[in-house]
């Protein structure tokens, strides 16, 4: 990969990061309730000693571990990814432009526009092949060993399985869990057929073979 190729690659993910926070966003401002893994997270703060962002945290090492054990490459989009998102939902929450909704449909309209721009934003940034972050790449690991399973399907039961764990744990459950938990693949996969993306063909670059490639 040349250094060009390597910086704008760089530059798409970011953009796309951008996108998939402002989707972040627009699901918290529906205010119906946690997503699938924020409420494993909260499950795992409420059985353990660990408060919420530390619970998270230990989560999201756990899952790169998975990650590297089913033998998915880490690279640059996997450290841009742990660095940028969340302070990018941050800015976009800190900026507070748009009103909470005022209603379970409007909530339920938010949340889906909200996963539609995740969506688009997951296509920029695994499209950088470049890698992804921890969860994602975890959802693509997942999709090429059930290669019969559209990639929405997958997302779908791996987001199932994270709710119920989530919620045997003492997890918070509301309205927008459950229309997080069905719509996000559902969407995903409308969204990644109208573009013509399947993630699992993407053949990504971890750190180092990006590096050693760049001339």
């Amino acid at each position: 990969m040349s250094r060009k190729k390597m910086v704008a690659g760089w530059i798409q993910i970011i953009v796309g990061l951008l996108i998939f926070a402002l989707g972040v966003h627009l699901t918290i401002r529906a205010d119906l309730g946690l997503a699938p893994w924020d409420c494993f997270g909260m499950g795992i703060a409420k059985q353990t000693p660990l408060n919420y962002g530390l619970s998270m945290t230990v989560m999201g090492i756990l899952i790169l571990m998975i990650d590297v054990w089913m033998h998915e490459k880490i690279g640059f989009g996997t450290i841009l990814d742990a660095l940028l998102t969340g302070n990018f939902v941050q800015v976009f929450n800190d900026l507070d432009t748009l009103p909470k909704t005022s209603s379970v449909l409007t909530g339920s309209l938010t949340i889906l526009a909200g996963l539609s721009l995740m969506s688009i934003g997951q296509y920029f940034y695994m499209s950088s092949a470049q890698c992804c972050g921890p969860r994602d790449t975890l959802l693509v690991g997942l999709g090429k060993r059930l290669r019969r399973f559209p990639i929405g399907a997958v997302q779908f039961g791996l987001l199932s399985a994270v709710l119920l764990f989530g919620w045997m744990l003492g997890g918070p459950v509301g309205i927008g869990t459950i229309v997080s938990t069905f719509g996000a693949g559902i969407v995903m996969q409308i969204v990644f057929n109208i573009i013509g993306f399947e993630p699992r063909t993407i053949q990504h670059l971890s750190i180092f073979e990006a590096v050693r490639h760049r001339v």
